[in-house]
């Protein structure tokens, strides 16, 4: 297949508005990163900001211990059994309160900031920012009077630094001030915290650098240098602020510490940065850099329609979107930015942290939910991962959940009694005990064996028995242990999982009459389908792990059979699948989450070709999902869940309405719609959450290939909007696959090479027609007509799969876009 051209304009988001959000700036600057650091570009001609973060700082949490309540889950379950859930539903919680128990989540916030400040001589005309997600550069400009200047950042994966350029065309020279300082907080007045943390800043500048430091609340410094190299004019230090004098260009170079000690830390950084700039330019940084970061943003590519040719800003793109539908061009480059969010947010360098919902690019000192969530939130940040050719960032999520083990087994013990693990829903570095203490939080056990299934992906995409045994399996039978234990046998024979809860909803027959959107009365309940459909993903899991490595038969005869005692889900009177397998629970359609549908999504439990029948009855699940009550995240999810059913454009439509909600110019998404639009749940703020950012990545790729340990399905859910694209390098598990479509000549290509020997079925979409078939081992599959068995060997030549048409239209080029 002919290799991606060079799709400049598809990789860049330009702008031609100044982040405006107001005393919020931060919220609509352009980022970049390399992983660990991450640097935001906001302000305007005259002053400018770089906001700098650090993916190992944080504050303001405290962890106090945990004390042994176990013994409340008797009298939750008498309460229970009695039908008194409301009051069974806050037993844990009151008995935590009740010892004073008050553990409170770590926050990231902001190390520092860059202040330029730049006279201008007229009104300023032609300007213009812009991201080439290519490179992580970002990059401002304007004309002002007859001279065009530019300001242009990276954050180097090859150097750690912030690499900053000013200059102009021509004769154009700079001049201003540059310097070092502490960010002002949005919400200085509420926070004496910030107060306190005000008062250990020491900034200062001397020769070519400027120093910045401050105390964290654990006793260590955090802190940065920088060096101004001009080329031409002159700098001198004056206060904190280095001022520069008509240079032709001014190469800034920042570099960042933390759990440090000042003084120590800024002569070593002043080293490096010396050692730096030696025979280097900003050219020569870039070309360091970008021999890193472009593998990792071109491991996978996208063209759909005309998109790359279109020019356009996100204002006049988002301006259509508001219409009604995202063009193609915006829904590309949404699905490149979300790359572009992840790889610069995370990175497989020890010192990186999981994605976080606000990636590396916080502006205040307590953000609004930044802790690490795993009822719903990191768990969608990772999803689209693998196949998007990212496989490789994902282990810093597993050195997470790795290093807190030992509170997970400490809160398995002390809340429940049990062996195993619990894993709180959310969490932050170092604090991995319970923390939210309320009942819709405290009462979910899920998370283990949620986060269980990345582990295991994880293995299916790699192969690495290595890490099966060492990583994966240990982890995954930690998270059964807690179930062994918790699980109560119902006098029917079936497994009861209680207290259970669906997050982060309560059933529709405990809401008051006024209840709110994010409201949670009573969210404990009895086998909520979530919860029966993680532990059964997770026993399958163990038995198929078990067999690649050699473990014991006689555990896994165990696993069968519990999973032969596991409940059936359950169908309501409108005939859809139930959000609780117990009849006690009436289901809530007016909510964000949509937990039940995890058999069908993120799970592969209930397919078409396994059972139509129930599979139908969770597309009545969705279907009855109230449009009016979803976040920005949820719209994402509900778009993967309609590809998972074929409906392409009841996906796309999702994706449309999340770009009317809660969507800024810069293409960060939000928690929520702010305007009272009525499209999206309504709250007095709308919080930055990058999650939904990654799941459109995931959705888009869910309409185009969906891949499962058994099954390939080329193009399951193509949107009527999207008649002609292009993919390369996706993967399923064992292999890429790079595709050709179009629609109105009826054109369709694919090949399939596999990096390890595969034995798999593919579905072609049912439009596609005839095929000629190129591959030894291609079989007609029993499952239909549009299915076929493959075997492929590591190395050998690509199966093709290609139209019969294709060869019929005027060109390849012409045929496929």
């Amino acid at each position: 297949m002919r290799q991606q051209k060079d799709n400049r304009s598809a990789d860049k988001l330009l702008m031609n508005y100044p982040a405006s959000w107001w005393r919020n700036m931060w919220r609509e600057a352009l980022p970049s990163g390399n992983g660990v650091i991450g640097a935001s570009v906001f302000g305007g001609v005259q002053e400018e900001t770089v906001l700098l973060n650090h993916a190992r700082l944080w504050h303001w949490g405290s962890k106090d211990e945990l004390p042994d309540v176990s013994g409340t889950l008797a009298t939750t379950r008498r309460l229970m059994d009695a039908e008194r859930y409301a009051e069974a539903s806050w037993q844990l919680a009151n008995a935590l309160k009740d010892r004073g128990y008050g553990t409170k989540l770590a926050s990231r916030f902001p190390l520092a900031a860059v202040r330029l400040v730049m006279p201008c001589v007229s009104a300023f005309r032609g300007y213009s920012r812009t991201l080439a997600m290519d490179s992580g550069e970002v990059t401002v400009g304007w004309t002002d009077a007859q001279s065009r200047y530019y300001r242009r950042l990276f954050v180097s994966r090859a150097d750690d630094a912030v690499v900053y350029e000013l200059g102009g065309d021509g004769d154009a020279r700079v001049s201003g001030e540059i310097g070092l300082v502490l960010h002002p907080s949005d919400r200085w007045a509420d926070t004496p915290e910030f107060k306190e943390l005000e008062q250990t800043i020491e900034t200062g500048a001397g020769d070519a650098y400027a120093w910045f430091a401050g105390t964290n609340d654990d006793g260590t410094d955090f802190g940065a240098v920088m060096r101004v190299i001009p080329e031409g004019g002159s700098i001198e230090a004056e206060g904190s602020m280095i001022r520069f004098e008509g240079a032709r260009r001014l190469l800034v170079l920042v570099k960042l510490f933390v759990l440090g000690e000042r003084s120590t830390d800024w002569e070593r950084l002043k080293k490096e940065l010396a050692g730096l700039v030696v025979d280097s330019s900003y050219e020569i940084l870039l070309e360091r850099h970008l021999a890193l970061h472009q593998p990792l943003y071109r491991s996978a590519s996208l063209e759909l329609a005309d998109a790359d040719d279109d020019l356009r800003s996100n204002e006049r793109l988002l301006l259509e979107a508001y219409e009604g539908e995202a063009p193609p061009a915006l829904v590309r480059k949404m699905w490149a930015y979300g790359r572009y969010l992840f790889l610069s947010g995370t990175a497989s360098a020890e010192e990186a942290e999981p994605f976080g919902l606000y990636g590396l690019w916080g502006g205040d000192y307590r953000l609004v939910w930044s802790h690490n969530m795993a009822n719903e939130n990191i768990q969608m940040m990772y999803w689209h991962a693998h196949v998007g050719g990212l496989g490789e960032l994902v282990p810093s999520l597993f050195r997470y959940y790795e290093g807190l083990m030992d509170d997970f087994r400490e809160n398995a013990r002390r809340l429940y009694g049990c062996r195993g693990i619990y894993i709180p829903a959310g969490s932050t570095p170092g604090i991995g005990v319970p923390n939210q203490i309320v009942p819709v939080i405290l009462n979910w056990t899920g998370a283990a064996g949620w986060l269980a299934c990345h582990y295991f992906e994880h293995f299916r995409f790699t192969g690495n028995l290595q890490f099966l045994r060492e990583t994966a399996l240990p982890f995954m039978l930690e998270a059964l242990r807690f179930y062994e234990d918790f699980l109560v046998m119902d006098a029917d024979g079936f497994h009861k999982i209680y207290p259970s809860v669906s997050p982060e909803n309560t059933p529709l027959n405990f809401m008051p009459a006024d209840g709110k959107p994010l409201a949670h009365p009573m969210p404990t309940a009895i086998n909520a389908t979530m919860d029966v459909a993680i532990l059964k993903e997770l026993l399958q899991h163990l038995i198929e792990a078990n067999r690649k490595v050699g473990g014991d038969p006689e555990a896994e005869k165990e696993w069968s059979r519990m999973l032969t005692h596991l409940p059936a889900y359950r169908l309501n009177k409108d005939g859809a699948v139930s959000e609780w397998i117990h009849p006690a629970f009436e289901d809530r359609y007016a909510h964000r989450h949509l937990s039940h549908l995890y058999p069908v999504f993120p799970g592969q439990e209930v397919t078409k070709e396994s059972d139509p029948s129930l599979f139908s009855a969770f597309e009545t699940a969705v279907q009855r999902r109230e449009i009016g009550a979803q976040s920005g995240w949820s719209l994402a999810h509900m778009a993967a869940i309609y590809a998972r059913f074929g409906d392409g454009d009841s996906s796309l439509n999702c994706l449309d309405i999340l770009t009317r909600s809660s969507l800024l110019p810069n293409l960060f998404t939000l928690h929520n719609d702010w305007r009272g639009m009525g499209v999206s749940m309504q709250m007095p703020a709308a919080p930055v959450q990058l999650d939904a950012n990654m799941g459109w990545v995931n959705a888009v790729q869910e309409l185009l290939l969906q891949v499962s340990d058994h099954l390939i399905t080329l193009l399951p859910a193509l949107p009527g909007r999207w008649n002609r694209g292009r993919l390369a390098d996706w993967r399923f598990h064992t292999g890429k696959v790079a595709l050709s479509w179009n629609r109105e000549s009826g054109s369709f290509r694919a090949e399939l090479t596999a990096d390890r020997d595969t034995d798999t079925i593919v579905k072609l979409p049912d439009w596609a027609g005839a095929c000629s078939i190129t591959g030894e081992e291609v079989q007609p599959s029993p499952l239909g007509p549009a299915y076929f068995t493959v075997r492929m060997k590591s190395g050998a030549p690509p199966v093709v799969f290609e139209s019969a048409r294709f060869n019929d239209t005027k060109s390849y080029e012409e045929g496929c876009l």
